[in-house]
């Protein structure tokens, strides 16, 4: 009740005049104005941002001031220079006011219509250069540009010189077939594009009409795109938020783009953007609205709330950093985290990823028994420290760094002895618990005998690794950054060119290999007088040059150990943050960047704070991901239960619960052996290996396969594959692995053996392999059938005669049986062949009625046994939960 009265309280509170006023801010994008040249334009938005965060566009009510008008006109929210100097914009909504500084530069001076700056950016918008139109590999129509403008000096030289006077018109500009297609004067496949008025056809023409030239040596290029504002929050449906696109030049000038840039969603349902870069808002949830100009792709968060749904943040305690980072998300899109996991899924969810092993009965009993509020920061410690931890992360980098073995590329490949020695050393850096930096640093600078420096085999594949591929491989594993797009263009959906993706392959120009002393051997060295490649388009030398990053003085040096240094510092977050996303996608089945090895602007992370937060924590902990992973699993984000709530259930990324995901290949067949106490046999690996040990990627078998096991082809997060499918279905309904495993396991034996009752067998059975005790009507349930099926003759002689029908031999006695009763019944009574032939038929009748004896002793066993495979086939012990 006290409860009610402090929100009746508080909604009194904001009711009353100017409180809601006092509560909110104003801001305007940009915050600050600088005109310069005649041409120069400055378009204004204004947003209202109350104490929640929720945001409001107020541009079109909002009140503009200038405190000197002689400087600069203003018509609606733009600003256009008169005469050069400095004042105030003063700008009021309501009760708020903000100011804005503005300086005005050159006004009188008038700038050419340029190439690069003014015309490539009208294809670029209209989509003139993009792969569906003239950008296609051979172009369209028979006029190819650059896709997306990556080739410049290309892109005019066919439209100006390439067939003289066909699509450029001096002598009538307007005549031009530029402008008769893009106006639809003459037949265009891209339809009408803009009329005469349109201001796009105004630079055109005005470039056309100035003798189309090109642009000088020193034409200012955009080194950076700002999309403004860059959070918006939508209190509900129908919203709409203006936004503004500044370009910043080498020159220094900023300019505004807006009316140039191209706009896209990552989620029209939630966030739409229209090609004018008005935002509006749909249904609940969170998504990113992008704009693109020039080289560059920029984006904003955009949420947009329920209206309606009463939502009251429950009393949920928050563990550590990672909660409140989490909640705060949470709480903006109306979510409320579900429950904590009980402590029996916790419990099997913590082993599950951590050793990649369920707990044993002794261990479940203990955990559930221990009334010690800290005893699941107590397991976590505990599961930290044993082996098989090591073995699920020498597993997990594993298949980042491709171990496996190609005997059959002697010059440049990597043969069995090399790949054991490569996975030996993973193994110890992860037993060790090696620093990640120091870890991919002595990978990066790999050299030598791939048998005696194992880090050399970062560079042996089943294939020879150029240069190109190498950079490629590099960036996605320790940068997740997939760079491969922009090798031949500059990338449609981030800030890569060719410029940053050859400059990055020359990191690795200079990597040589080199028959060694054993016939199977590989050296790898480095030319350190070979650090550049050749750039596709123009044929220039590309230097290293750090990914989006400076050019590095590496002449004469061996270019990787500066590439160590600068990629795995504690100040590179596109490091730290890589790592951090890794380790979290393990414990959450997604990463907050998802897939982990496609971080990009038009990807962007589902709760960006968090990830930033992660990766200052693993820089700061220096680089021990212990430390992280024990973080994780403490904040009650990660022990939340897997069961949804009315708020929560269609969340699948913000972790308002626990995602239920299938257990990979190798956890699930351990979990099977480590269950029926049997063990595993793999190609050139020794007896009792597990799953998870296994060193290389080409071992395997139909179970791994079928369960999508990675067979490290490729640096590709997406070659382990847990998706559920119908074959792994019919594999674990009819296939050998758990038929096998239970005919040889000796569980239920001994369970029988040690006198146990039947309902301590079925509650022993549970809780091995879903880690918790039957509810009370399971355990009657299956008590019932199996006191129906071992008790009652009529159904034992059933359970008998289909064991027995199942035994080859067992039938082919039985129609030896017939034969010799026939041939009896034909021979004389008492003849000597008559009692030879009964003698036979005697005996083997003996021997049939043994073998029903023994199935039928058996039958409690069959019964347990289909028990048994029921619950290996239920989703709950597939997938963990």
């Amino acid at each position: 009740m006290r409860y009610t009265h402090k929100l009746l309280a508080l909604a009194a509170f904001f009711l009353l005049p100017g409180a809601a006023d006092a509560a909110s801010t104003l801001k305007v994008f940009p915050s600050s104005v600088e005109l310069e040249g005649q041409e120069d334009r400055q378009s204004l938005i204004v947003q209202e941002v109350d104490d929640q965060g929720v945001t409001r566009d107020v541009t079109t009510t909002a009140k503009f001031t200038l405190a000197d008008g002689t400087l600069a006109t203003l018509s609606g929210q733009t600003l256009a220079p008169k005469k050069d100097g400095s004042t105030k914009l003063l700008i009021e909504s309501g009760k708020l006011k903000i100011e804005v500084p503005l300086v005005v530069k050159d006004a009188a001076k008038a700038r050419s219509v340029s190439f690069r700056l003014d015309v490539m950016p009208v294809f670029m918008k209209h989509g003139c250069n993009n792969g569906s139109c003239h950008g296609a590999a051979r172009g369209k129509d028979g006029f190819m540009l650059s896709l997306f403008g990556y080739d410049p000096a290309g892109d005019y030289y066919r439209l100006t010189r390439a067939i003289v006077g066909r699509r450029v018109d001096l002598a009538a500009p307007e005549k031009s077939l530029l402008l008769e297609k893009t106006t639809a004067t003459v037949a265009h496949t891209g339809g009408k594009l803009f009329d005469t008025k349109h201001d796009d056809y105004k630079t055109l023409l005005s470039w056309l009409k100035a003798g189309a030239p090109d642009d000088g040596a020193n034409t200012p290029e955009p080194t950076g795109v700002e999309l403004l504002p860059s959070k918006v929050v939508f209190a509900g449906k129908d919203q709409i938020q203006k936004t503004v696109v500044l370009a910043k030049y080498s020159d220094g000038s900023v300019r505004d783009v807006t009316r140039l840039a191209l706009y896209m969603t990552n989620n029209e349902a939630i966030a739409a953007i229209g090609k004018d870069g008005v935002v509006k808002g749909g249904g609940r949830g969170g998504a990113f609205v992008f704009a693109r100009f020039g080289k560059f792709t920029v984006g904003s968060e955009v949420i947009v709330l329920p209206t309606g749904d009463n939502f009251v943040w429950p009393k949920a305690a928050e563990f550590n950093y990672i909660d409140g980072l989490v909640f705060d998300k949470l709480k903006k899109l109306h979510l409320a985290p579900s429950d904590l996991a009980t402590d029996e899924a916790f419990l099997r969810r913590v082993y599950l990823d951590l050793i990649g092993l369920p707990p044993s009965r002794e261990e479940h009993d203990a955990f559930v028994a221990d009334k010690d509020a800290k005893k699941r920061a107590k397991l976590i410690d505990t599961l930290l420290e044993r082996p098989e931890f090591v073995d699920m992360w020498t597993m997990k980098w594993g298949e980042l760094l491709r171990i496996r073995a190609a005997n059959n590329n002697p010059q440049y490949g990597r043969d069995a002895k090399a790949m054991f020695s490569y996975a030996a050393w993973v193994k110890e850096q992860m037993a060790k618990n090696r620093p990640l930096n120091e870890f991919a640093a002595e990978l990066l600078v790999g050299s030598g005998s791939n048998f005696r420096s194992p880090p050399a085999n970062l560079y042996t594949s089943s294939e020879r690794l150029t240069p190109e591929k190498t950079g490629e491989d590099i960036a996605q594993v320790f940068l997740g950054t997939r760079i491969q797009c922009s090798q031949c263009h500059n990338h449609p959906f981030d800030r890569w060119t060719l410029d940053d993706y050859y400059g990055f392959a020359a990191f690795f120009a200079g990597v040589n290999m080199k028959r060694g002393v054993e016939g199977r051997e590989v050296v790898v060295t480095n030319n350190n007088a070979a650090n550049t490649v050749a750039h596709p388009v123009d044929g220039r030398r590309m230097k290293p040059k750090f990914l989006g990053g400076a050019v590095p003085e590496v002449e004469g040096q061996d270019p990787r150990k500066a590439l160590a240094a600068w990629l795995t510092s504690p100040e590179n977050s596109a490091f730290a943050q890589t790592q951090a996303n890794i380790i979290w996608s393990h414990f959450f089945g997604r990463g907050i960047v998802e897939p982990v090895d496609d971080v990009r602007i038009s990807n962007p992370p589902s709760n960006k704070e968090l990830l930033e937060e992660l990766g200052k924590k693993l820089a700061g902990y220096g680089f021990d991901k212990k430390k992280l992973v024990r973080d994780i699993c403490n904040s009650r984000t990660y022990q939340l239960s897997a069961t949804p709530n009315a708020t929560n259930d269609l969340d699948e990324t913000n972790f308002s619960h626990s995602y239920v995901r299938r257990l990979r290949a190798e956890v699930l067949l351990d979990t099977i052996t480590r269950v029926t106490g049997t063990e595993d046999r793999f190609n050139l690996s020794p007896a009792g290996t597990r799953a998870v040990q296994i060193h290389t990627g080409e071992v395997t078998n139909y179970f791994l396969t079928t369960f999508g096991r990675a067979p490290r082809e490729s640096a590709c997060s997406c070659e382990v594959n847990l998706e559920a499918n119908l074959s792994q279905a019919l594999h674990l309904v009819n296939g050998d692995t758990i038929t096998q495993k239970i005919a040889q396991s000796k569980l239920i034996t001994g369970l029988l053996a040690d006198k146990k009752s039947t309902e301590d067998v079925i509650e022993e059975l549970y809780v091995r392999t879903l880690c918790r005790k039957p509810t009370a009507d399971e355990k009657k349930k299956l008590a019932d059938i199996v006191r129906r099926e071992t008790t009652e003759p009529q159904r034992l002689r059933e359970l008998v005669a289909i064991q027995t029908k199942a035994d080859p031999n067992y039938a082919k006695s039985e129609e030896r049986l017939g034969v010799l009763r026939a041939e009896l019944a034909k021979l004389p009574k008492g003849s000597k062949e008559a009692i030879s032939v009964a003698k036979q038929l005697e005996t083997l009748e003996q021997q049939q009625a043994a073998i029903r004896k023994r199935v039928e002793a058996a039958a409690i066993i069959t019964v347990y046994g289909d028990i048994l495979w029921g619950l290996f086939n239920s989703t709950e012990f597939t997938f963990n939960h």
